[in-house]
Order: structure tokens, then sequence, then C-alpha cells
């Protein structure tokens, strides 16, 4: 089925054909451009791109050759051995060109169906471009849905701020309120705190002056505690002699109670020594004398 005819303006119709004569020489003249390649090339629609290429191969592969149908009637009437002859040639003539013919013919549908196939392949890959732009743009919808509740969630922000700020505007003021009434009392604690600082300064003073008595009398204080504890240490020092001395009385006290007792004890032993002296001694004192 042949392409409808569209009107292409120049400038377009010139970009595809030097697009595709540009790719035809980067291929070295041995392989036709694709309609697609084109069309990118020259950045145009795929109907100009392919109206504009028929027309640019068709040109690459026409080659001009005379069809002579019948014999013309002043050769008939020359000579019937010239028409004869120059019939031949001319059926020669008419072979050769369609011979020719069928040849550019060839060429030419192999090229229509070449071009077909990559109209076929184009619009597929369009498809393909076009099903991942719908998806793209669906997906941008869907983004743009959401940036919408955002949106709106974000206005929403926007007022609760803004009455938020009001109602901040009324805390501000009534701070500045309270603040200038809390500024009075600093003003008057700052007063009384002047005042309080004056007496607290007479007073360090005072202190300062009774500190410096105390620490008079806590000098006195220091130097009669140190005379006595020196005398303390004296007075110990003689107890503890006084103790060494006692401890060594009672030692010769315990001694000579000691001696004490022995010679009681002798005293007794001789004692009873003595009354049995006596007691043996009586009896010889009363017997009559003048017996041997």
């Amino acid at each position: 089925m042949p392409l409808p005819s569209i009107a292409i303006p120049a400038d377009v119709r010139e970009r595809i054909t030097a697009a595709a004569a540009g790719l035809f020489e980067q291929s070295g003249r041995q392989d036709m451009p694709t309609v697609d390649a084109v069309r990118r090339a020259a950045r145009v629609d795929m109907n100009a791109a392919s109206a504009v290429m028929k027309e640019w191969r068709r040109a690459q592969t026409a080659q001009a050759a005379p069809v002579v149908v019948t014999v013309p009637d002043a050769v008939q009437e020359a000579s019937a051995a010239a028409v004869a002859s120059i019939w031949l040639q001319a059926q020669e003539l008419a072979n050769e060109s369609l011979r020719n013919a069928q040849a550019a013919w060839e060429v030419e549908r192999g090229e229509l169906d070449a071009m077909r196939q990559e109209l076929a392949e184009a619009f597929e890959r369009q498809a393909i471009e076009l099903d991942t732009a719908v998806a793209a743009l669906a997906a941008e919808k869907a983004t743009a849905g959401k940036q919408a509740l955002e949106l709106a969630a974000v206005r929403q922000l926007l007022v609760d701020a803004v009455s938020q700020a009001d109602k901040a505007g009324a805390r501000i003021a009534e701070i500045e309120h309270r603040a200038t009434d809390l500024r009075a009392e600093l003003d008057r604690a700052h007063a009384d705190a002047d005042h309080l600082r004056e007496e607290a300064s007479q007073a360090r003073k005072q202190a300062a002056a009774e500190l410096e008595a105390a620490h008079a009398g806590t000098d006195a204080a220091r130097a009669q505690l140190v005379k006595l504890q020196a005398q303390a240490e004296a007075a110990e020092q003689t107890h503890a002699e006084q103790r060494k001395q006692t401890a060594a009385d009672a030692k010769t006290a315990a001694e000579a109670r000691e001696r004490a007792a022995g010679l009681a004890g002798q005293l007794q032993a001789l004692q009873e020594q003595n009354a049995a002296l006596l007691a043996a001694l009586k009896p010889s004192a009363g017997s009559k004398p003048g017996k041997a």
C-alpha cells in the first residue's frame, strides 16, 4: 500500500536528505541508512522521513532507459529491410530497457520491503517508547497526585502555623506585658539588692573587725594553749617518773614484806624452840638438891 502524499516543508526535506546522505557516507556508501536512523538524525516525524527516504533511495538507484514499443511509420516507409533491422534493434533496446526496468523494480521492491520492515521496527520501537512514555506519564501523574496531597498537607500545616503564630503573637503580647511588670519588679529588686549590698558591706566590715579581734584572741589563746601543753607535758613527765618511783617503792615494799614474813616465821620458830626449852628446863629446877 503506497504511503499517502503529504506536504513536507522544504527545510524538513533538506534535513532528511542531508541526514540520509551523511549516514550513507559514514557507511562508506555501502549500506543504505534506515528510516528510523534518518528520522532520529533529522529529528522529524516518521511519515515525513519515510516519504522523503523513498524518493531519496529511488534517486540513488534510478537509471534512465528509453523503452520503444512500436516501430515508427517513417521507418516502415523507408525500407522493409531497414525496418526489420531497426525493429530488431528496437526490440533489443526494448528488451534491455525492460530488463533494466525489471531490475530497477526488483531493487526498488527490495528497498520497499526493507523500508516496510524498517517502518514496522520503527513503529514497534515507537510503540515501546510510547508505552514507556505513558508509564512515565502515569508515574508523573501519581507523583503529581502525591505532591498535591503533600501540598494540601503543607497548606494545612501553613494554616495551623498561621493560627499558632496568631496565638503566639497574643502570647508574646502577654509576655511583653508580663516582662514590663517583671522589669519593674526587677528594678525594685535591684534597689533592694543595692540596699542589701550596702548592709552586707557594713556587716562584712563589722565581721572583719570582729574576726580580727577574734584572731587576736585566738593568737593569745593559742599561746596560752602552747604554754599549758608544755606544762602538761612536764607534769606528764613528772607523773611518769613518780609512777616509776611508786612501782620501785612497791617492789621494795613487797620484798620487805617477804623478808618480814620470813623473819616472822623464823621468830615464831625460835619462840617455839624457846617454849620447848623452857618446858624442858622447868622439871629440872623443882628437884631436890643433895642427890647426886
